[in-house]
């Protein structure tokens, strides 16, 4: 079968606590459409109603407790979470949750203990003397009252902060005492020296207290809410021996199959492979700079090289572990990571992902139900419908890929047992045009349409099982046997 992943929220979703409902109203609509598991967002208590889950406050708070102003998080309560989960899992849809492991924000009180300011640009250069500051650390969740754990965090429970209270200053201060700083160098992104700290107060992986919560808090979120595998947020920022002993210990209680997907965000496939290697390939990586290609290629027309679409990508070297994707909600308009692939190529950036062998294709929300942003932009929910039924019905088998041109490429799937169709597809982001394509010889006589109707013509398979498949300008075709 071939699974396909949909990330079932955006950056920009209206605060109305009512996507839990939407989620499970919609389940039998993506179980129709071919998606077998949904990414759902981080889904516990933020610094505030509105936040879109990754400036963490409570993890044990699912929706459930008035804390940060609100019972419900921006997404809906515990009760309608755990009802949509609930709702996918009917129609044999697997649920992904979104876990934020690298930083806690909106702390109940302040604490003061010893730190050092250090430079944004070199976190391992101290830009002051060690002094004792006053920071948000102290995390003992009133509203939740013990239940579920009483553990307090304490400044002791992390290695970084932004802000100093007792003089008002702003920067990176690393938390000095016994066994403290940063993550090693080996063990995080050495962006910046040492890219452990990112936002907020930075957890410290390195603390007995820390690791013990962080499994047992892991064990009661799977339990509690019956997912089948999680996302990873930003691992290049935590301490990837902790990551590969968390990773290790979810699958001894649960299962070997608990599924695993990492977001390192970088473009530069060595530092995603050494990530992998850490971690004997034991869980899958977004594949970022796949994702940017498509964001060049939509932004720079017949000028970008069709043919270099893979080069540097997981796609190309690990594509088992690659999950591939056209866009998320940081890289949206108006994110932090924006990087927006062009409306015009959407439909051909998921013809490249939906009904290619390689990887494990995401469809991101928006581009399915349009943007409520920064962008007017309604989505491309045709073409997609018609892409997830051709991966459903014809993506299969073998590809044979069929690159000689910088502005028209092409690749043939020969189907399997299960589904002897198989499929051509081709794109151009320039001018209209052809390819000359082997589809199989069992096709000879065969006549061949365009799935989604760019193309009126029909065309007759030769008797080597080859055709000239046409596409027009800046288009997508998908090719199929013309059901009798």
């Amino acid at each position: 079968m071939n699974g396909t992943m949909m990330q079932y929220f955006e950056w920009d979703l209206p605060n109305d606590g009512k996507h839990w409902q939407r989620l499970k109203e919609d389940a039998e609509h993506l179980k129709e459409i071919g998606i077998t598991s949904v990414w759902i967002p981080p889904c516990y208590k933020g610094v505030g109603q509105e936040d879109v889950g990754y400036g963490v406050y409570d993890m044990y708070d699912l929706g459930e407790f008035d804390q940060k102003g609100t019972v419900r998080t921006k997404y809906g309560t515990k009760k309608e979470l755990l009802e949509a989960i609930e709702a996918l899992h009917k129609q044999g849809i697997h649920v992904y949750a979104d876990v934020v492991l690298n930083h806690k924000g909106g702390a109940d009180e302040t604490e003061t203990f010893e730190a050092t300011p250090v430079n944004e640009d070199n976190r391992h250069e101290a830009i002051g003397e060690t002094r004792e500051i006053e920071a948000w650390t102290y995390f003992n969740f009133p509203g939740r009252n013990g239940e579920y754990s009483d553990f307090e965090w304490h400044w002791y429970h992390f290695s970084g902060v932004s802000d100093d209270e007792k003089t008002g200053d702003h920067g990176i201060f690393r938390i000095e005492g016994e066994d403290k700083g940063w993550a090693p160098d080996e063990h995080v992104s050495t962006e910046y020296g040492n890219f452990d700290y990112l936002m907020f107060a930075d957890i410290d992986y390195s603390h007995p207290e820390v690791i013990e919560e962080t499994k047992k808090w892991i064990h009661w979120f799977i339990e509690e809410t019956n997912i089948d595998g999680i996302r990873l947020d930003a691992v290049k920022h935590i301490d990837s021996a902790f990551m590969k002993d968390l990773i290790e210990d979810v699958r001894e209680t649960y299962d070997d199959d608990f599924f695993f997907v990492a977001e390192y965000w970088h473009q530069r496939y060595k530092f995603l492979e050494d990530y992998l290697e850490e971690h004997e390939y034991a869980l899958s990586m977004m594949d970022v700079r796949f994702h940017y290609a498509l964001h060049e290629a939509s932004k720079q027309h017949n000028e970008f090289d069709l043919r270099r679409l893979i080069d540097g990508t997981l796609y190309k070297s690990n594509a088992e572990q690659a999950v591939t994707f056209v866009e998320n909600h940081d890289s949206q308009p108006g994110q932090s990571l924006e990087s927006y692939v062009e409306p015009w190529f959407k439909p051909l950036a998921y013809g490249f992902i939906l009904l290619s062998s390689y990887g494990y294709p995401c469809v991101f929300y928006s581009d399915y139900y349009g943007y409520s942003g920064e962008i007017e932009y309604e989505g491309c929910r045709k073409e997609i419908d018609i892409l997830l039924h051709a991966r459903e019905e014809y993506a299969y088998g073998e590809q044979s890929n069929y690159l000689d041109h910088d502005n028209c490429i092409g690749f043939t799937r020969t189907g399997d047992d299960e589904h002897p169709e198989g499929c051509a597809v081709i794109m151009s982001n320039g001018e209209e045009g052809y390819k000359e394509m082997y589809v199989g010889d069992l096709h000879a006589g065969d006549v061949y349409i365009d799935l989604l109707k760019n193309r009126e013509e029909e065309i007759t398979i030769d008797d080597e099982g080859k055709a000239t498949f046409l596409v027009n300008a800046e288009s997508l075709s998908v090719w199929v046997r013309k059901p009798e």
